[in-house]
């Protein structure tokens, strides 16, 4: 069960990683990435993060460079974030797979 303030800290970190990577999606012509969730550790130490990435072709190549720019990333939400958290958590990238497994079971129901 996740408490109110880690609800509030994943809803502060999804607001501004999403205007982080809208920033960085710009370098990646023509690659959407949206930020679908964010989960905090109870200890607020780590922050799950999990990504869309739009078109699927260019899914492994932006997860790629977003995983070697990961400590670029913290320190641009530590900027946005210093008045606001006393410690900015280790960002870990997942990959969102929800779509892909909401199409699956659209076409097994088509059937």
């Amino acid at each position: 069960m996740e408490s109110t303030r880690q609800h509030k800290i994943a809803r502060l970190i999804q607001k501004d990683m999403s205007d982080i990577l809208l920033r960085y999606a710009r370098t990646l012509h023509s690659t959407l990435i949206s930020v679908s969730e964010v989960r905090v550790s109870p200890d607020l130490s780590i922050a799950h993060i999990y990504l869309s990435v739009f078109p699927q072709e260019k899914v492994a190549e932006t997860m790629a460079h977003i995983e070697e720019n990961t400590h670029r990333l913290r320190g641009e939400l530590g900027q946005l974030e210093r008045h606001q958290l006393r410690i900015i958590p280790e960002l870990h990238f997942h990959l969102d797979d929800t779509i892909d497994r909401l199409e699956h079971i659209d076409e097994l129901l088509k059937r």
